[in-house]
């Protein structure tokens, strides 16, 4: 089934996404009262508390951002990549929105993340509606059956109906001898990274690396060869 999908319709992604203040002190009293209420779910340790699990905010919509969104496509055998990142998320949220309408929004184009279908997804589509942005068609569920919705996940593909654990992208490069560079950075370290050293051209290219994995991982799938490294351009 995989094999018959035209790769040159599939628009691969990855998001970095950190929590919204630098610091849990620094939330005002508002939200900073429900994420005590959230953190309350959240602890696992008997001395977690709301402010040591702050970090962790980055992970939901509601007291996150996003800070980078990396994407990659098939053209003419080569792979492209872009990224749109920055302080502004609306404004890197409104970039990626006029890419989907302008070159991914005919019927037969895909949309392809690890994991993506449980973060990336509904993590882009909350924080449009926050920033009052309209959801693109290419992530816009609302009324659609199963079938009408051109998403792709290769950690979802990956369990062949079992959930019972999750696969990281790291796990499915290894298992599949897709050769990578050494990581600079890993998703622990996007907040630091961002908030303490200002680096967001560091955390691009960590995201953009997960982007080229993903298409590898979904090329494997294919049983085709993987992309050459002489063939991966970076817009």
């Amino acid at each position: 089934m995989l094999e018959k999908i035209n790769i040159e319709q599939i628009l691969f992604l990855d998001i970095e996404t950190v929590p919204l203040f630098h610091q849990y002190q620094s939330q005002p009293e508002n939200l900073k009262t429900l994420w005590d209420k959230k953190a309350e779910h959240l602890k696992r340790k008997e001395d977690d508390n709301a402010e040591t699990l702050y970090g962790k905010a980055g992970i939901y919509a509601e007291f996150g951002k996003i800070i980078c969104i990396s994407v990659g496509y098939f053209r003419n055998q080569e792979f492209r990549i872009k990224s749109f990142y920055g302080d502004d998320e609306k404004e890197l949220l409104k970039e990626f929105i006029s890419l989907l309408n302008r070159y991914f929004n005919a019927r037969e184009n895909l949309l392809c993340g690890h994991n993506a279908k449980e973060f990336d997804f509904p993590y882009l589509s909350r924080r449009m509606l926050i920033n009052g942005l309209q959801i693109p068609e290419m992530l816009d569920t609302a009324g659609k059956k199963p079938w009408e919705v051109n998403h792709l996940d290769t950690m979802d593909l990956w369990r062949f109906g079992d959930y019972k654990s999750y696969t990281s992208l790291e796990l499915l490069t290894t298992v599949f001898n897709i050769p990578t560079s050494k990581d600079d950075i890993n998703g622990s370290d996007v907040a630091r990274v961002y908030w303490e050293e200002k680096d967001l051209e560091r955390i691009a290219v960590y995201c953009e690396k997960d982007v080229l994995n993903v298409a590898q991982i979904f090329l494997r799938y294919q049983g085709k060869p993987l992309i050459k490294q002489e063939n991966i351009i970076h817009a």
